[in-house]
């Protein structure tokens, strides 16, 4: 494979505006360079999520120099084979690295590993449309580790996977995750698809996803 396919990006874009309940994404850009989320965050108002780093990178450059002059706080997102390129040509419009070391992963959910929590941490799990959140709670009732999936179609958007350091070495990420792709299966989905921060990789990996990309996020330089 030699470049990500938009599609693919397209697919995971759709289903993790749906996790976060933020409007659907519009396209920005000469020919489809790529794609404009609203994210309604302090320090994060907008994302640009790049469409064909890999076949154009001009077009990287584009919504880089777009980016730069952008009166909203705003993230430019590449998923990319060439992360080295990309770092450079948004890096030559002024930005700067925001995270490293992401990647764009999948997963068949149907082949996905069974886990459950020990205990004394129990499953909670909560489905609106086709959103599913689900937690485990500690023994105080606390929550200890949660994540979110949307179900789009055939698709399961995996989001904000996050375990409390104070709960952390007790499996219960792979417990969270067994959680979603269960629950993602029932509404239907087949594939799996999320972007993994550079802590969660080895997760994700020893589960059985697959790397499609590296992701490079970049924005205006914080002023000091």
């Amino acid at each position: 494979m030699t470049k990500i396919e938009s599609e693919l990006i397209r697919r995971w874009l759709g289903g993790w505006t749906v996790a976060r309940s933020l409007p659907e994404a519009e396209p920005v850009g000469p020919g489809g360079d790529g794609l404009r989320s609203e994210c309604h965050q302090p320090g994060r108002e907008v994302e640009v999520f790049a469409l064909r780093a890999d076949e154009e990178p001009e077009s990287v450059a584009r919504l880089a120099a777009a980016v730069a002059a952008a009166r909203q706080v705003t993230w430019l997102t590449v998923p990319t084979l060439r992360p080295g390129r990309a770092e450079a040509v948004v890096g030559a419009a002024g930005l700067e690295l925001l995270r490293r070391g992401e990647w764009l992963m999948t997963t068949d959910l149907t082949e996905h590993p069974r886990h459950v929590p020990a205990a004394p941490y129990e499953r909670q799990v909560r489905t609106d449309g086709p959103v599913t959140v689900v937690s485990l709670r500690g023994p105080c009732g606390e929550v200890a580790a949660r994540g979110t999936v949307a179900v789009v179609g055939g698709d399961a958007i995996a989001d904000r996977i996050e375990t409390d350091a104070a709960h952390r070495r007790r499996g219960l990420g792979r417990a969270v995750m067994s959680a979603l792709a269960e629950a993602a299966v029932s509404g239907g989905a087949r594939t799996g698809l999320l972007i993994a921060s550079d802590e969660g990789r080895h997760l994700y990996s020893s589960l059985g996803w697959r790397r499609e990309a590296d992701v490079v996020i970049a924005g205006r330089p914080v002023a000091s």
